[in-house]
């Protein structure tokens, strides 16, 4: 059997070392505070007008809306699709900020998948069919389909990158930081860790140790799968309904 690997342990607050099974004492503190509801309309409202800007842009590109004649198509299409990118990017940035004041169970992994992705998945639609049009347009030639394509997608990838969510929040870590939990997590990580012992842990040789809010804060807000499947089990196994059930 291979022996249990050491770890050495520091902790979040002091930076100095913490004797292994010794977390250090944690103050209960939620920081995050605002109206989540109306950020999220607000995100909604943009997002909408951004579409409403990328068919615009599609009208003005196939000559189907006849606006400022004096212009070229391609380049009035532009203009559109810059508008475009600045709503998806703004209505992104408040989903986002709505979503670290009331984050989603990370429990049912596709819910918190596709409301931690929002801003990536109205970017594609935002974009992409604009692409699509401009490269299957028989009317358009080379120079505006390769202007166009290169525009489009540049604006997508910035668009992309920006509405992504690098640290996700869910309900158990706020949870965990309301109570003021002891938690471990490593440098490079993306979530914390009830357990010192956690198999997710095995490689790792150094832990920070702390509450769950500077672990939040340290962007891990999200739970290790298989701490809270062993701290559910812990929970169904002392309540004494959960037994008789």
């Amino acid at each position: 059997m291979a022996e249990k690997k050491e770890h050495k342990i520091v902790s979040a607050s002091t930076g100095q070392a913490v004797k292994p099974g010794k977390k250090p004492a944690t103050t209960a503190s939620v920081q995050q505070t605002g109206n989540a509801t109306g950020l999220r309309i607000g995100a909604v409202v943009l997002w909408v007008v951004a579409l409403i800007f990328e068919v615009l842009a599609i009208a003005l590109l196939l000559e189907k809306l006849l606006v400022l004649p004096q212009i070229e198509p391609l380049y009035k299409a532009i203009a559109a699709l810059v508008v475009d990118a600045i709503c998806v990017v703004i209505g992104s940035q408040l989903w986002k900020k709505a979503n670290h004041i009331d984050p989603a169970s990370q429990k049912n992994a596709l819910k918190f998948w596709l409301w931690n992705n929002m801003g990536v998945i109205v970017s594609a639609v935002a974009f992409i069919p604009f692409i699509v049009i401009l490269l299957t347009d028989k009317n358009s030639d080379k120079k505006t389909k390769a202007i166009g394509t290169v525009v489009a997608a540049v604006l997508l990838a910035v668009c992309g990158l920006s509405s992504y969510d690098w640290n996700p929040l869910s309900q158990e870590a706020v949870a965990e930081a309301a109570a003021g939990t002891g938690v471990y997590w490593t440098e490079h990580g993306k979530k914390f860790h009830l357990y010192e012992d956690c198999q997710a842990l095995d490689r790792s040789e150094t832990l920070i140790t702390g509450s769950a809010q500077e672990a939040i804060d340290a962007g891990k807000g999200t739970i290790c799968k298989f701490c809270e499947k062993r701290h559910d089990k812990e929970i169904a196994s002392s309540d004494p309904l959960s037994v008789e059930e």
